[in-house]
């Protein structure tokens, strides 16, 4: 009995051993190779080369530096290695002064462990002219390497910031879905950097590399280069930018201009004041940030597509648009104007005091009436002039190559009931119908319904002309109802009339201009008029901040629209004045370049 239960223990050992045996050698085979392989063959990832963006002529506006960066072996902060690391820092700041080895120690220490085998990057750039006269003695220096990068810069700063953006360090959510960003830690934070960052950064490349077991190089085994030259082309002129640029700075003016051709492509497009985007790559200090953010004219926000404004009488056009298309009210409906319309108790006043009489729809967008655009709203309704203000690109998203576009605000009864929980009052139709009260929007979406108004196509504005070299096409939307197109040519006249007949609001600041312009101002009330005020203090009478924002908003040639023109000068007082002259610059640029003819 004991000898049976001696052979079973025995038989049931060696069975398990077996099947351990035949794990490890046969069926784990493949596991301990692919192990083996890991253990001595490394993937190394060679990052692409970021893309460059150019001028339509072939200026650069976003290129890559090229410098170098300086890194350090690793486990060398253990004690009895520490005198080498600060040895080989020491030769790094004898070279390069400005260097500071407290923080690098601190850096390498924190970066640093037993399971690190790559170098540990110390300086990540320094400028190529900088390096090289020290380049062959450092680099001899043991534990320390030297290796060639890149550097996003700005050759034009602040005159393309709000367009062109900035990358900068990468963040948690920069890389959450983005496995360049993870490798390169540089992503595109504003303008067209960041919205075209998954094109511009392009994808990686690798090799495949044979290490010994102290993880030194032995061979090379796969090389997979990476897919690179993602370079953008705008439709951007950099020469009128930089001459638009001079204007506003020559006035130390804030606000944003655009200059778009009827397709949406756009020659111009600045926001001002504006910050050196340069100052972002590296990082900024805490002291030039805070000296950014506390600017009551706010350079840091892209006014083009973040600021919003009341669009005061620019808004007119369309307005006299939707009159028309609610049968309401003709083209040829005469308002009289005495200079004011009560409604209960309360006053509201047309700009001119002594009233414009008898007034049609061309008089009243030429002359700018508001009374006209009062008694028309009361007969129309806020729900058909919002719903058509909308239609024109109003309260929408443009769909131009930027990231995070505001939307503004067209209001009507369901939007103040879901907002405020409160009901419309006809008071606030009458402030609606002038660009007052509760209605808001961007200067990119007053340049799009100038299109839609110039040529009877709502454009999608594009910086971008072509990517790699692939042209995009524009987009263009057909969106006026048939009786809306019927009465355009005389919107069109009445904006013509604007900058042309000696009563147009617009008329003795575009004097001079080398083409036919036509266009609508507007002053967009900061602050409200009490009803006790008998007459309105000037604009120049009162504190700056508490000025109306100026507007003009055109299209040339009158009779061919080719180009829009929109300025917004942040208070500026009254539109033809402030932007006229601005405007008629612009234009006198673009026929002694060619571009009008």
């Amino acid at each position: 009995m004991r000898i049976k239960l001696v052979i079973t223990v025995f038989l049931v050992v060696w069975t398990i051993l077996l099947v351990r045996i035949y794990q490890l050698t046969i069926k784990s085979n493949a596991y301990y190779e692919t192990l083996a392989t890991q253990n001595i063959i490394k993937k190394e990832w060679i990052l692409p080369v970021r893309g460059e963006i150019l001028d339509r002529s072939g200026k650069p506006l976003a290129i890559n530096k090229i410098g170098f960066k300086i890194l350090i072996d690793p486990h060398l902060s253990s004690k009895k290695r520490l005198p080498e690391l600060e040895k080989a820092l020491v030769h790094i700041q004898r070279d390069f002064p400005d260097v500071n080895t407290t923080k690098l120690l601190k850096r390498y220490k924190r970066l640093d462990s037993p399971y690190r085998h790559d170098p540990i990057v110390m300086v990540r750039f320094l400028p190529y002219e900088k390096v090289l006269p020290h380049f062959t003695e450092l680099s001899r220096k043991p534990h320390i390497k030297i290796e060639p990068t890149t550097k996003r810069y700005y050759p034009y700063g602040s005159m393309t910031a709000h367009v062109i953006g900035y990358v900068g360090k990468a963040n948690e959510k920069d890389m959450a879905n983005d496995d360049v960003v993870k490798l390169t830690m540089i992503a595109g934070k504003s303008g067209l950097e960041k919205y075209y960052n998954r094109f511009l950064e392009g994808e990686p490349g690798y090799k495949h590399v044979k290490v010994s077991a102290f993880n030194k190089q032995i061979g090379v085994i796969e090389t997979v280069p990476p897919k690179e030259d993602r370079d953008i082309t705008l439709h951007l002129d950099m020469d009128l930018q930089a001459f638009i640029s001079k204007m506003f700075d020559k006035g130390h003016k804030s606000g944003a201009v655009i200059v778009m051709r009827k397709d949406g492509a756009i020659l111009s497009a600045g926001s001002y004041p504006a910050y050196d985007p340069n100052e972002f790559v590296s990082g900024i200090s805490r002291a030039e940030w805070k000296r950014i953010i506390e600017n009551l004219n706010h350079p840091f926000t892209n006014k083009l597509i973040h600021g919003l404004y009341p669009p005061g009488s620019v808004i007119k056009p369309g307005v006299a648009l939707a009159f028309v298309d609610s049968k309401k009210v003709s083209p040829y409906t005469n308002f009289y104007c005495n200079g004011a319309i009560e409604l209960g108790k309360h006053k509201f006043r047309c700009w001119k005091s002594e009233g414009h009489e008898k007034t049609d729809m061309i008089k009243a967008i030429r002359e700018s009436c508001d009374v006209y655009f009062y008694k028309g709203s009361l007969l129309t309704g806020i729900d058909k002039i919002a719903q058509e203000l909308r239609k024109m690109g109003l309260g929408q998203k443009t769909g131009i190559d930027l990231p995070n576009e505001f939307i503004g605000a067209v209001p009507d009864k369901p939007w103040k009931m879901n907002k405020y929980g409160q009901p419309w009052y006809q008071g606030e139709t009458l402030n609606a119908a002038i660009g007052q009260g509760y209605m808001l929007v961007t200067p990119m979406q007053i340049a799009r319904y100038t299109a839609l108004l110039a040529t009877g196509k709502l454009p999608r504005p594009s910086l971008a002309e072509s990517l790699a070299g692939k042209k995009l096409e524009p987009v263009l939307e057909d969106v006026l109802s048939l009786r809306e197109k019927r009465a355009l040519p005389l919107v069109r006249r009445a904006m013509y009339e604007v900058c042309n007949h000696p009563k147009g609001t617009a008329y003795w600041a575009m004097r001079g201009t080398k083409v036919k312009v036509a266009g609508k101002t507007g002053t967009a009330q900061v602050i409200g008029i009490p009803q006790e005020e008998k007459k309105r203090m000037k604009e120049d009478e009162l504190a700056y901040y508490h000025r109306s924002h100026a507007w003009l908003t055109t299209y040339a040639p009158y009779k061919n629209p080719q180009y829009i023109v929109t300025i917004l000068v942040e208070h500026g007082g009254h539109g033809g004045s402030a932007a006229g002259p601005m405007v008629k610059e612009i234009y006198n640029w673009l026929v002694d370049h060619g571009y009008i003819r």
